[in-house]
């Protein structure tokens, strides 16, 4: 990955975290790692746990960023969600698995919260 890629990817997560404390979440963790893969940001809100994958372009000449999002992705999230409630307590959650979608050069930040496998 090119420095500049995780420049972008590292500016990214740290505005998804700004916004996401914005709407009340609490943040658990970051950049959460395990074999299947890592999850970018933990967050908890209303009793509900959500593991979210933040992705950033710098534009959208090559598409939204949410586009860049597919099925093996997903896969890897759930894995890696099982291995962090095994590895945690927190039990009588609702557990979701989300997307922050953020396109810099226009500071747009997209939430989807209801993403299935």
């Amino acid at each position: 990955m090119s420095l500049y890629r995780k420049k972008t990817g590292n500016q990214g997560e740290l505005d998804a975290t700004v916004y996401l404390k914005g709407q009340g979440f609490s943040i658990i963790q970051k950049n959460y790692r395990t074999r299947f893969g890592e999850i970018d940001i933990v967050a908890e809100k209303n009793k509900t746990l959500y593991f979210i994958e933040v992705k950033t372009r710098s534009n959208d000449s090559k598409g939204k960023p949410y586009e860049s999002i597919n099925f093996y992705k997903l896969t890897h999230l759930k894995r890696a969600s099982d291995m962090f409630l095994l590895q945690n307590n927190y039990k009588n959650y609702k557990l979701k698995l989300a997307l922050i979608s953020i396109l810099r050069d226009r500071g747009e930040i997209s939430f989807f919260d209801d993403l299935e496998i």
